[in-house]
């Protein structure tokens, strides 16, 4: 079984984000999803490994421009 991380909108519109569901494949987990919230739309899917892979992108990403920034103040 794999898990698989969804961002979806609600038919009312409202965004949710990191949604994690399980299934042997993402067929089988968007099945699963669209039985719990009918109607919604899929903003995006990845399986668990990629997710977190991004994550961390991002927080290192977030990270280095905060310190740079600070570095900046510092010597100017």
């Amino acid at each position: 079984m794999q898990k698989f991380c969804f961002s979806i909108r609600t038919r009312d519109g409202l965004p949710i984000a990191r949604l994690m569901i399980s299934g042997r494949d993402q067929d089988e987990a968007e099945r699963k999803l669209k039985q719990m919230y009918r109607f919604c739309e899929i903003v995006s899917c990845a399986s668990e490994r990629q997710a977190m892979v991004t994550k961390g992108q991002n927080t290192y990403i977030g990270g280095l421009a905060s310190f740079l920034a600070k570095q900046e103040s510092i010597s100017g």
